[in-house]
């Protein structure tokens, strides 16, 4: 009903059905039908209809006064919408991981930022796995696949995990020879990941390791401080302990062997299309990552 009281207010300010027609670039039976199935609807003659003109009934002018601007505010919202869901500019959130943002893909949004000005970014950051669709959020970056059959994901890179220590522990302690002797060192893990996977990049053999951890942390970061201060072996993502590795501060360990790697995904919900907002994001963030590899390209 509600369609068909939008098109009677285009009848009257088209001056006929013709008008309307020709306005709404509808056929003029289209436009005679839903009229007849609107005035059946609400029980009353909405117009006098004759070969030259249309005039408004006493009911129909009470219709009209009632719904004509409440069908222009509608169809400007309409409008509004549309010109925001083509256009840059406007809001967009998106839900992303606090590491990796505050880390590997600062700059990705410092210059996102910079480069689209208009576009009025709410970055809602945080370790916990937020409801995309409750939170409202346009996209969200995700670290592993989904589970949720309703997001649809979008593969954007992998990256490396290594083991790390510093130099200073590595001196003290001895560098293992292989993945076996990391039992006779002091080991910090995380919550996320309890077990290691290790994969041998000559052979492709396969370690499964059950590690028993001197300290366990649910941040990536507080274990890449620990093995900088000389506490131990860690496995981390390379993305995390890039810089450290170029400044010395941390060496890799068993160089051979590599973690399981991390997938970073982007996920939005998968009914909705996106709009030319989020589609900017999703290439400038895959451009970045093309741009800035997260894997080693050799070993030390």
């Amino acid at each position: 009903m509600l369609d068909d009281l939008q098109l009677f207010i285009h009848i009257v300010q088209q001056g006929g059905l013709s008008g309307a027609a020709s306005y709404l670039n509808l056929p003029p039976a289209t436009v005679t039908r839903r009229l007849q199935k609107l005035e059946q609807q609400l029980g009353c003659k909405l117009l006098h209809r004759s070969a030259r003109q249309c005039v408004l009934s006493q009911e129909g002018e009470i219709y009209y006064q009632a719904y004509a601007d409440l069908v222009e505010q509608f169809e400007q919202t309409q409008r509004q919408l549309s010109e925001a869901h083509q256009h840059l500019h406007g809001k967009l959130k998106v839900l992303a991981p606090i590491n990796i943002s505050h880390g590997y893909l600062r700059p990705m949004w410092l210059g996102f930022c910079r480069d689209y000005p208009q576009i009025q970014l709410e970055l809602v950051l945080a370790n916990q796995r937020e409801d995309l669709i409750k939170s409202k959020a346009d996209l969200a970056i995700r670290v592993g696949p989904q589970p949720d059959s309703t997001l649809y994901q979008l593969k954007l890179g992998e990256i490396d995990k290594l083991l790390v220590a510093s130099p200073a522990y590595l001196q003290q302690a001895g560098k293992p020879e292989h993945p076996t002797q990391l039992k006779e060192h002091r080991l910090i893990g995380t919550t996320l990941w309890t077990k290691w996977l290790l994969i041998n990049k000559q052979n492709e053999q396969t370690l499964e390791l059950f590690p028993r951890f001197q300290s366990l942390f649910n941040d990536t970061a507080m274990m890449k401080h620990l093995a900088c201060d000389g506490q131990g072996i860690s496995m981390l993502p390379l993305t995390e302990v890039q810089q450290e590795l170029q400044r010395g501060e941390l060496q890799q360990v068993l160089p051979d062997w590599q973690g399981d790697k991390r997938e970073i995904y982007l996920v939005w919900p998968s009914g909705r299309l996106l709009n030319e907002k989020a589609k900017c994001l999703r290439d400038y963030l895959r451009h970045f990552i093309q741009r800035n590899p997260t894997t080693l390209v050799h070993s030390n």
